[in-house]
């Protein structure tokens, strides 16, 4: 009896352990799910915050890269001469002189922006944009002030007193941003250089506050500097989110994105400080993101700009109209494409076309990829439309940056030395090595990796448009 009574015990003692057990089993199933589906909202929400902030972040390293070389906020950083491949912005032009004022209205208050009546030897070609990149208007002769000059003041956000006479209102979204001005050269000698520069020092930049007295402006020359905006595809990504966001204000049209934000550790007046475990998350998801602005990058470039041939207009139509308008369309918000351009690019213009127009080509006549490795020509048909210069700038393919090291970075129609053929036309060459005789005309390359390049008509023309003048295909050299 007692036997039996223990015996019971025993197995009533059993069933309760595992149904306990089968409880916490559950119990800790939930919890492994509920992870699993907390990280994979982690991760999707970080790869969206980098396509919707792109433009931000690369802003913001721009910005970072002035301090780094020794500028800041409401300060001109200026290049002295044209680019070298220490400028590691994204997709830049070495062949002009940059003038690159960066402002903040936060303390200061608007900012006025002065610049100076272009002449038959100096003009510059530039656009003020906000903090997202969004033209707010162009500059010089392709601008408002149409190269007669001008004073125009950028506005803080929400900014309601009255705009004082004598001042072309520029009202940014955000409190930071940059004018991209371009001081043309005429050539590329010495003294025509010279000329750009000093052309391009007469901006004035200062507070409207101090505008009866404006102080000297101060102008860093970042030349001999290793000013790097490369994006990083990492959590440093984010870390630069964070910075942007921290300083801006939102956007309405954004607003969708501070829950987003906050799922992945962005969020006003907090730090941001992710987990070992969370930053693995993100550094997973930013890389996943790189890999699908790559892929879009290349189906962009797909849709040819001339039928039959390799070159494409290097944004979308919906993006460049959301760009110029600031997204009034009511019905369309191109974020990704917008995503996609700025992994590549910096700076809108707010009338493209009219100052500047670009084709960008990442593979030669055939449809291969540009191989660093490999030497190309690109014909250049005579009378191409230009007012100003055209010019075929080399990129690296995995960060559109200038390749590294590399003495020479494009072929120009400024181009000292530039040999053309008998009708006017010209070879330009790519490769490792210049073709015999054909130095003037080469841009180096490097093996080992591929490479893009991007063709600028500056002050482009009407054969242009209605495409009677057609840039050739890039062919290997065999």
């Amino acid at each position: 009896m007692t036997t039996a009574r223990s015996l019971n015990l025993l197995a009533l003692k059993l069933v309760c352990v595992l149904a306990m057990s089968g409880i916490a089993t559950q119990a800790f199933a939930q919890d492994s799910n509920f992870d699993q589906v907390a990280e994979r909202a982690l991760n999707r929400r970080a790869i969206e915050a980098v396509i919707w902030g792109m433009p931000a972040v690369n802003a913001q390293l721009m910005f970072d890269a002035a301090k780094k070389a020794g500028g800041d906020f409401n300060q001109i950083i200026y290049w002295s001469r044209p680019l070298t491949w220490k400028n590691q912005t994204l997709t830049p032009n070495p062949n002009t002189i940059y003038v690159f004022p960066i402002y903040n209205t936060k303390d200061v208050g608007p900012m006025v922006l002065e610049i100076p009546p272009a002449d038959s030897e100096n003009s510059i070609t530039g656009s003020v944009d906000d903090g997202w990149q969004t033209a707010i208007e162009d500059v010089g002769p392709a601008g408002v002030d149409k190269g007669k000059g001008g004073k125009y003041l950028i506005l803080p956000p929400g900014y309601k007193e009255k705009v004082p006479d004598g001042y072309i209102a520029l009202p940014s979204s955000t409190y930071t941003g940059f004018a991209l001005l371009r001081s043309n050269l005429k050539s590329s000698s010495e003294a025509d250089v010279a000329k750009a520069v000093a052309y391009g020092k007469r901006v004035k930049f200062y507070p409207l506050s101090q505008a009866s007295n404006p102080p000297e402006t101060k102008f860093v020359d970042a030349i001999n500097v290793l000013f790097d905006s490369t994006i990083p595809y990492d959590v440093r990504f984010y870390e630069a989110l964070d910075r942007f966001m921290q300083r801006e204000p939102w956007i309405d049209r954004d607003r969708v994105m501070i829950d987003q934000l906050r799922t992945i550790g962005i969020e006003k007046g907090k730090p941001f400080k992710p987990d070992e475990k969370t930053k693995q998350v993100l550094n997973d998801a930013v890389r996943e993101a790189h890999a699908w602005l790559d892929d879009h990058y290349e189906l962009l470039l797909a849709t040819p700009y001339n039928e039959g041939t390799r070159w494409a207009m290097p944004a979308s139509p919906v993006v460049l109209k959301g760009l110029m308008t600031d997204y009034a369309d009511p019905n369309a918000y191109p974020v990704d494409g917008r995503g996609v351009t700025y992994s590549y690019a910096f700076f809108s213009p707010k009338h493209l076309g009219e100052g500047q127009f670009y084709l960008m080509n990442i593979a030669d006549k055939d449809g291969k990829p540009l191989d660093g490795g490999s030497t190309y020509r690109l014909h250049v048909p005579a009378n191409a439309p230009v007012k100003l210069y055209w010019s075929a700038t080399v990129y690296d393919r995995a960060t559109h940056t200038f390749i590294r090291e590399m003495p020479k970075l494009a072929c120009s129609s400024l181009t000292a030395g530039l040999t053309k053929n008998a009708d006017g036309s010209v070879d330009a060459y790519f490769g490792p090595q210049a073709p015999a005789g054909k130095e003037a005309n080469w841009v180096p390359t490097k093996s080992g990796g591929g490479f893009e390049v991007l063709f600028r008509f500056y002050g482009p023309e009407k054969p242009l448009f209605d495409k009677t003048w057609k840039l050739g295909d890039i062919e290997e050299v065999k």
